[in-house]
């Protein structure tokens, strides 16, 4: 799995106009499921994120984590997180979990953060959706578990 982190004011994410999913501070998670990825991959990823001690403390310093603060979490499916661009313009999503699968680990991510007490907003799995966030730091990670975040 892939995983673009932000830490953020605010955040939420509209399908067709309507606001389905909001947060107030936290974490937007941009989410892409590869085909090798499983459960196990899904937990880790989520426990890793909600564990990040990049939140501040009482003395400016990032030693906090989203679980600390008592944060957000907006999740959003991304394949194109799976692009490959080395050869040609086109990228290439052989990479990417197909759809029944990727929704049902993009599921298992969410149920993971919910289970350590997280409150998570969502996209819509396969939608065209329009992200509006407010990256504050800017704080901006890529994790990746086939590289062991």
């Amino acid at each position: 799995m892939r995983a673009v982190v932000q830490r953020v004011t605010q955040a939420s994410v509209e399908v067709a106009g309507e606001t389905c999913g909001a947060i107030g501070s936290g974490l937007v998670v941009l989410l892409g499921v590869g085909r090798m990825d499983t459960e196990k991959e899904a937990e880790s990823l989520a426990d890793k994120i909600a564990n990040l001690r990049i939140f501040e403390d009482e003395k400016g310093m990032m030693n906090l984590s989203l679980l600390e603060v008592g944060g957000e979490l907006l999740v959003v499916s991304q394949f194109t997180l799976f692009g490959d661009c080395r050869k040609g313009r086109r990228p290439s999503y052989a990479s990417a979990a197909p759809p029944a699968e990727a929704n049902r680990l993009y599921e298992t991510f969410i149920t993971a953060a919910r289970n350590r007490n997280i409150r998570v907003a969502t996209g819509k799995f396969q939608a065209m959706m329009n992200v509006s966030l407010s990256n504050y730091g800017p704080v901006t990670l890529l994790l990746d578990t086939e590289k062991n975040f």
